[in-house]
C-alpha cells in the first residue's frame, strides 16, 4: 500500500533557485527509507514538502491519502496528525520536563487527560527514559534529548516518522543506539521512516532503501541491502 506518493514534482523558490526537479517516487507503508545526496541536492526541501512547510510549485504530493498541495493552511494539521518529525537539534521546551514535552504533543491534537499520562509513560519506556520523566532538557546529555524528541513525535501514533538528520549532532556510538530506536519504531509499530542523513556508515550498517538526490533529481533508488557507498 502506497503511504506517500510524488508524481512529477517540481518546487522554486521565489527568488528563482529551483530546488526539486521533476521527482516521482513512492513510499510504501512500513517502509524504512534514506535520503541522501550533497549539500543543496533538495533532501530538505522534499521533506519539508511532505509535512507542508512548503508547497511545490508544481506537481502531486499525496500523504496518507492526503493531497498535501492543495491544502488549504487552516487544513495543514490534519496532515501533521499522520506525521511525526524529529529535527537535528531536538527542539525540546526547555521550561517543560521530558513528561510535560512529550504530554504537550498530545494536549495539542486535545487527547483524553485521563489517556495521557499512559501514553506519555509508555513511549518513554519505548525509548528508554521512564526514569527520565521529571528532568528538564538541559540535564539531559545530547543523546537523551534526541530520545525525547523522538518519543514526542510518535505519541500521537503516527503513521509516517520524517527525521531529518536526527544523528547529526551525536557522536557515532550514540548515533547507532539511536538508529536502533528507530529501527525497533520501524519494526514493532509499523511506522513508515523517512530519514535524511549525511552519515553514510548509518545507511551502510542499517541497509535499508535508499534513495539518491542530486541538484534537485532523484538519481538512484537503491532497494533494501543494496546501497553501495558513493561520493557526491
Amino acid at each position: 500500500m502506497e503511504l506517500i506518493t510524488l508524481k512529477n514534482v517540481y518546487k522554486t523558490y521565489p527568488n528563482g533557485v529551483g530546488a526539486i526537479y521533476d521527482l516521482s517516487l513512492s513510499i510504501e507503508k512500513g517502509e524504512f527509507v534514506f535520503i541522501i545526496g550533497g549539500s543543496g541536492s533538495g533532501k530538505s526541501t522534499l521533506i519539508k514538502m511532505l509535512y507542508r512547510e512548503e508547497k511545490p510549485t508544481r506537481g502531486e504530493i499525496i500523504v496518507g491519502g492526503v493531497k498535501v498541495a492543495n491544502l488549504k493552511n487552516s487544513k495543514v494539521y490534519k496532515l501533521r496528525r499522520k506525521l511525526g518529525v524529529v529535527f537535528q537539534d531536538y527542539k525540546l521546551l526547555p521550561k517543560l520536563t521530558v513528561y510535560e514535552n512529550v504530554a504537550f504533543a498530545l494536549e495539542v491534537v486535545g487527547a483524553d487527560n485521563s489517556k495521557i499520562r499512559g501514553r506519555v509513560l509508555e513511549v518513554l519506556d519505548k525509548v528508554g527514559l521512564k526514569h527520565k520523566a521529571k528532568s528538564y532538557p538541559d540535564k539531559l546529555s545530547g543523546g537523551e534529548q534526541q530520545r525525547v524528541a523522538i518519543a514526542r513525535a510518535i505519541a500521537n501514533n503516527p503513521k509516517i516518522l520524517i527525521c531529518d538528520e536526527p544523528t547529526g549532532n551525536l557522536d557515532p556510538n550514540i548515533s547507532m543506539e539511536i538508529m536502533d530506536i528507530l529501527k525497533k519504531i520501524n519494526e514493532e509499530l509499523g511506522t513508515t521512516i523517512l530519514m535524511v542523513t549525511h552519515d553514510i556508515t548509518i545507511v551502510e550498517k542499517m541497509k535499508k532503501r535508499v534513495l539518491v538526490l542530486k541538484e534537485g533529481r532523484l538519481v538512484k533508488d537503491y532497494k533494501e541491502g543494496t546501497y553501495k557507498h558513493e561520493e557526491f
